[in-house]
């Protein structure tokens, strides 16, 4: 179970409980059921932490961001910068089972320096036993947006590739002497129990059912979403009607493609035998460059080196040839 994409613990901790407690109700939840709800840092306080996780909550994914005010100034959070990790630790405090910290790099203006407190702060968290997992994401300026605007005007600077790939490398050096693993070129976890459940289900291709306005389901390869406004959701379910506004039904070529995109991002790999040889030649030569794992090629699977992981976008469209 996910409770995101927006705020959810803006919610109170008893409406969240209500939600999934008739969800349990309804379809049954397993005894080891992950349960994990997002959170802005400023959103949730030790009381509030305690009562979801009596409510059955597992894991909470708190939005750090940045630790610098100036990064989140630009990204217009809310949050103080010391706020998340002191979120992570009275969500530890409160029996989380699993609590995440995302961060995001690469913003307009953010320095090494910069960077290299936020990652200060989160090793922080993981060194005394509060967080088991960290995303760390590369911004993504989406059009439409306040700060595409700004970039535009020429407020700010148009993130640079080579920036965000010196984060990354960062990134990788310090949570992996820190003790945790990468097991998707973004995410990095403590263990095999601290990777995110829901996160797999979506990058291994499985059946997933969404509620809610502008959510989105998969099941059996069929995909669909639901209207994005709230109100118009309200009125559809008042009015006895399906919220969906869109279906698709992924062809064979679609779920390929998404199949080798999103499991060649996973430490695990793509399973080589899926591909036909012209893309299989293609894997031998990113091996021979240095982006796919020569070991693991061997024993039949492409997996991304550490420079395989900067070219990720690259190494996916060899092996999807035309």
């Amino acid at each position: 179970m996910f409770f995101g994409g927006g705020t959810p613990t803006l919610l109170p901790p008893e409406a969240l409980a209500r939600i999934l407690a008739g969800i349990d109700a309804t379809f049954g939840l397993a005894p080891d059921a992950e349960v994990t709800t997002e959170a802005n840092p400023e959103s949730v306080t030790p009381a509030s932490l305690a009562a979801l996780r009596r409510a059955g909550f597992t894991r909470v994914s708190l939005g750090m961001q940045s630790a610098a005010e100036r990064v989140l100034a630009v990204l217009d959070r809310r949050h103080t910068p010391g706020r998340a990790v002191a979120a992570a630790r009275e969500a530890a405090a409160a029996g989380f089972e699993h609590v995440n910290l995302d961060l995001i790099y690469g913003t307009p203006g953010e320095t090494a320096d910069d960077w290299a407190r936020s990652l200060d702060a989160v090793l922080d968290a993981v060194a005394g036993g509060a967080v088991d997992h960290v995303s760390a994401y590369s911004l993504i300026v989406e059009d439409g947006t306040r700060l595409a605007a700004r970039i535009a005007r020429g407020e700010l600077p148009t993130p640079s590739d080579d920036v965000a790939a010196d984060r990354y490398l960062a990134a990788e050096r310090r949570l992996t002497d820190a003790g945790l693993s990468w097991y998707e070129v973004s995410n990095w976890a403590a263990n095999d129990a601290a990777r995110c459940r829901h996160n797999l289900l979506y990058w291994t291709g499985g059946d997933w059912w969404g509620l809610g306005p502008g959510a989105h389901s998969h099941v059996g390869g069929v995909r669909w979403w639901n209207v994005k406004h709230p109100s118009r959701y309200a009125q559809r379910l008042a009015a006895g009607l399906s919220p969906g506004q869109g279906r698709e039904i992924l062809t064979a070529a679609e779920r390929h493609t998404e199949d080798v995109l999103l499991a060649t991002r996973l430490r695990t790999g793509l399973d080589l035998s899926v591909l036909p040889e012209p893309a299989r030649a293609a894997a031998r030569r990113a091996a021979a460059d240095g982006l796919l794992a020569d070991t693991d090629l061997a024993a039949g699977r492409a997996v991304l080196t550490l420079n395989g992981r900067l070219l990720a976008d690259a190494v996916v469209r060899a092996l999807l040839p035309d």
